[in-house]
């Protein structure tokens, strides 16, 4: 009998654990962006190489302060994808990154498939928004926009320990 009680004790105790972490993961340390109104959505400009603020409706996004790459933000916007690509940086490998199921207006697998098949184009909103990662934006033919931070070509270095390559800005100090 006692090891019964023993061994039902430890599966509860994995399964709260369990829960536990997918709460954890899923749920616990995303918080809803408040957006300003102004300039929540940015897009590199070609001439300036400066990010520069676009005129967008019905932002919504989340983010966490666990991760530099958890943003994710829907939105749209009454500016062409074309218009677009003529004053603003084309981002050469998007990689939108998945979120979190309860978020549903953000799809990284409508956005991967959009890009494939040109209805829908990914701009850099702005490079190393923190070191190493940069915000990325697809707007879509319809005027939908998503967008997600990724890791760029110096955080893929810095963050596996090696030094920054040649034409990186300077690596932070460590703590």
């Amino acid at each position: 009998m006692n090891g019964r009680v023993i061994a039902g004790l430890i599966i509860v105790v994995a399964l709260a654990m369990g829960l536990g972490m997918y709460y954890a993961q899923v749920y616990a340390y995303y918080d809803r962006v408040v957006p300003n109104g102004v300039d929540d959505v940015r897009l590199t400009s070609v001439a300036t190489g400066q990010p520069e603020a676009i005129t967008y409706d019905d932002f919504q996004a989340i983010d966490a302060v666990s991760s530099p790459v958890r943003y994710r933000a829907c939105f749209t916007t009454s500016l062409s994808g074309a218009m677009l690509g003529e004053t603003y940086v084309i981002a050469e490998d998007p990689a939108p990154l998945t979120g979190p199921g309860w978020f549903s207006c953000y799809d990284a697998t409508a956005i991967d498939e959009a890009l494939q098949q040109g209805r829908a184009i990914a701009f850099v909103g702005q490079e190393n928004v923190t070191y190493g990662i940069d915000r990325m934006i697809a707007i879509f033919d319809d005027g939908r926009g998503m967008a997600w931070n990724q890791i760029n070509h110096c955080g893929e270095f810095v963050f596996d320990g090696k030094p920054a390559p040649e034409g990186c800005p300077p690596a932070p100090e460590k703590n």
